[in-house]
């Protein structure tokens, strides 16, 4: 083909690739595309999408004559779309020179985007706007072709080691160039100042773009990096991203916007109200999603800590430094930290109250250590030690002082309203309470935290420029503002840029914090102790089970019983883990808040977590008032999520409670009438019976319900003048409606018939041996009432 032609499919191809953009077209469904599964297809398509690949031969070809394509501005992420509609320009460099009107109007915004970007733009938004592949198997998302697509991408553009290889050339001794900058095709204000790119400014002081092949292998990791992260990331409400640029910037954009109404009324411009109310699309990630973006975080860690040690000489530095490791220095302040925190909130407040947040969970502390991704490894020893971490990154601890803290606290409001009964969730506790439990780490916390609010020194000439954005200004080699030296500084410019000036701060180790962490010690504390009782409970089901079970004769009541979350946590297994996992994360949250043994006792009374003396579980928690037991909010708590309940008991009319499982309902209907005919018509008689104090009437009440004889119970919540019906005694047939009672009688008849005693003769030796038992039992107890169980 020539070039031409090749230029003509290459939007078809990557199309069919990688799925159309608004989801219609699969494409190759790389998501879903597994080796295991189909391992021809898997293989052949890898082939072709690697970095020196098919594919990527005909990217770089197309490049070397400065192609262009478009791609809608309506499938950018709702900011950066809502944003460009408003003809301002987003901070990322990605998106300058690029945005092109139609030439019918205001329509339609396009972004002119090289072959690189072309490519890379659609193999990162496939992972969002592919949610609805049909799946007919399990898909590991880890295995998929695009998973290990992205790690390929990765390791070659983003390299830990040597530099990135150069693009294949068709000329010999030849180079791809860079894309060169273009003008604007529209005026826009921009969220910040035109700097140039890293690539730029390298290439501003060489003779020639082929002169330097350093300069060569920037622009394809700045533009991979910056795509990857647009694209995954940058999803959150247009307010919050407003929220994040610097006051100047704010009154910049305010006053281009007040030009613009007051030249052009009929601007195809969006307002902001319209732009914002464009941008209301809810925004879901996925587990995959959030998958491949730990992936990157975890790469990003062990490129950046792949920086080699500075030079003592700083002039030596200046003239060292290629542009990779410059890169490599800036990496995840200038791109990723931003849009991350933002990012990772939205999933802390949207994400469900599942198990599925181990995802987001994962991405997050793996962010939070990067000391792990580090290439020194630690010295083996003997016993398994937890590895403290070094001092070298307390710098790293400051800037990111809110990923730590803030989070931390997102963590803890989330923890407080999940059943830490299930395995999965005293898991997730476990976590995080051991990576901050890491040595030394809360210590670098803290003092972050000190130096945040240590008190702020005005400083005129320095602070308009301290409180600016990291990303601000697009790529991340704009002219340098000169280095801070006081870590007080850094540490509130980082807050104040992610959460602006008026931000209230929440320290972690203050007292609300601590009381939220005392409130979490309480839950675990109940949690053990549920899980102990469900583990008792389970272990006497066991032992009580017998024959008649065959027969449905257990107990149906299964109230007490704890179902969780998911039915396969229910077994000793899963309860012996839920306990570990609960027991480490409590010691570890005493180590990093200096929880003492006597604040745990004390909480423990508190909350009520101790058993009764019978070994039995407690009510939940309630007090006290002249209409009943009024719930706490703890209380609402325990019963919402299984940990304790009120003890359930009919206090009605006993006949006329619902037929049970072990019960003939037949049986229940018929005994219930002739229990009726004969209280109708022998009520007098009873009741005179009853009313005798010989051994008559007390042998006549121990057969008759009594209901004046009621066991007091502590009741639930209801009203004081509740009225008491009395039925008076009364004969109850329902008894032998139950299986048991019909079973047993049938086992006893077959027995006898054994023996050669008849079914009336077996019948007269029953009331015989029931008698002489009532009249044993009337001497000794005449309070116990067989019609009640």
């Amino acid at each position: 083909f020539s070039l031409k032609e090749l230029h003509g499919i290459f939007p078809w191809l990557v199309e069919s690739i990688f799925g159309s953009l608004d989801g219609i077209i699969v494409g190759w469904n790389l998501r879903c595309l597994q080796g295991r599964t189909n391992p021809n297809e898997y293989s052949v398509a890898l082939d072709f999408l690697d970095p020196s690949g098919p594919m990527m031969k005909l990217v770089y070809k197309l490049q070397a004559e400065e192609y262009r394509y478009d791609f809608p501005v309506s499938y950018l992420p709702g900011p950066v779309k809502a944003s460009i509609q408003e003809q301002v320009l987003p901070e990322c460099s990605l998106y300058h020179n690029k945005v092109q009107f139609p030439s019918s109007g205001g329509l339609g915004l396009n972004l002119a985007l090289n072959p690189f970007e072309y490519y890379m733009f659609y193999f990162a938004i496939s992972l969002i706007t592919q949610k609805n592949s049909p799946v007919t198997h399990h898909v590991s998302p880890s295995n998929s072709a695009y998973f290990i697509l992205v790690d390929t991408y990765l390791k070659c553009f983003l390299p830990t080691e040597g530099s990135v290889l150069p693009p294949p050339s068709s000329n010999p001794g030849g180079a791809i160039p860079s894309p060169a900058p273009r003008s604007p095709a529209v005026p826009f204000s921009s969220y910040g100042m035109h700097h140039t790119s890293l690539l730029k400014r390298h290439i501003a002081h060489q003779p020639s773009v082929n002169a330097d092949p350093a300069s060569q292998e920037i622009w394809r990791s700045e533009t991979l990096l910056q795509i990857f992260v647009e694209m995954w990331l940058h999803h959150y409400s247009l307010e919050m991203y407003q929220k994040m640029q610097s006051p100047h910037v704010k009154l910049e954009v305010l006053h281009y916007r007040l030009s613009i109404s007051s030249k052009h009324h009929g601007s195809p411009a969006q307002s902001s109200y319209q732009a914002l109310h464009a941008y209301q699309e809810s925004f879901k990630p996925t587990e995959e999603h959030v998958l491949v973006v730990r992936l990157l975080v975890k790469h990003l860690h062990a490129f950046s800590n792949s920086l080699k040690p500075e030079p003592l000489s700083p002039s030596a530095h200046s003239h060292t430094a290629s542009p990779l490791e410059e890169f490599k220095r800036v990496v995840i302040p200038r791109f990723v930290q931003e849009k991350l925190y933002i990012f990772l909130q939205h999933c802390f407040g949207h994400w469900p109250l599942d198990a599925s947040f181990r995802a987001v969970l994962e991405m997050w502390l793996s962010y939070l250590q990067p000391w792990r991704y580090a290439p020194e490894k630690p010295p083996q020893s003997v016993e398994p030690l937890p590895r403290s971490v070094s001092e070298k990154w307390a710098a790293f601890i400051q800037e990111n002082l809110l990923m730590y803290t803030k989070l931390f606290v997102g963590f803890l409001n989330r923890a407080l309203r999940t059943d830490l009964v299930s395995p999965k969730n005293a898991l997730m506790v476990f976590r995080v309470a051991k990576v901050f439990a890491q040595p030394n780490l809360a210590e670098m916390i803290l003092k972050g935290e000190q130096l945040f609010l240590e008190p702020e020194l005005v400083i005129p000439h320095r602070q308009h420029r301290l409180f600016m954005s990291p990303t601000l200004g697009g790529s991340f080699l704009s002219s340098r503002s000169p280095a801070v030296t006081d870590a007080s500084f850094k540490v509130k410019s980082h807050v104040y840029s992610l959460e602006g000036q008026d931000f209230q701060y929440k320290q972690m180790f203050g007292t609300e914090v601590r009381n939220l962490v005392l409130k979490l010690a309480q839950l675990i504390c109940q949690a053990q102790q549920t899980a102990k009782s469900i583990s008792d409970h389970s272990a006497e089901t066991m032992a009580t089970q017998s024959f008649f079970s065959w027969f449905r004769f257990t107990p149906s009541d299964m109230n007490g019983s704890y179902t969780g979350n998911d039915p396969d946590e229910i077994g000793q297994d899963s309860i012996k883990k839920t306990d570990e996992y609960l027991e480490k994360a409590l010691e570890y949250l005493c180590q990093i808040f200096k929880l003492s043994e006597a604040q745990l006792t004390q909480m423990m009374m508190k909350c009520g977590t101790a058993q009764d003396e019978n070994g039995k579980k407690q009510l939940p928690d309630c007090i006290q008032s002249e209409n009943g037991l009024i719930l706490t909010p703890l209380g609402r708590y325990q019963i919402i999520n299984g940990l304790r309940r009120f003890e359930v008991q009919y206090h009605g009319d006993a006949e006329l409670q619902p037929i049970r499982s072990y019960e003939n309902a037949t049986l229940v209907r018929l005994l219930f009438r002739l229990s009726l005919v004969l209280n109708e018509r022998f009520a007098d008689q009873m009741e005179l019976l009853c009313s005798r104090e010989d051994f008559v009437g007390r042998l006549c009440r121990y057969h008759l319900i009594n209901p004046h004889l009621v066991q007091k119970i502590r009741n639930s919540p209801m009203v004081r003048d509740r009225t008491n019906q009395n039925w008076g005694p009364r004969i109850s047939l329902r008894f032998l409606a139950s299986y048991r009672t019909l079973i047993s009688l049938l086992m006893i008849y077959f027995l006898a018939s054994w023996f050669y005693i008849g079914p009336v003769g077996c019948t007269f030796i029953i009331l015989i041996g029931y008698f002489l038992y009532a009249v044993i039992m009337t001497f000794f107890f005449e309070g116990w009432k067989p019609h009640e169980h």
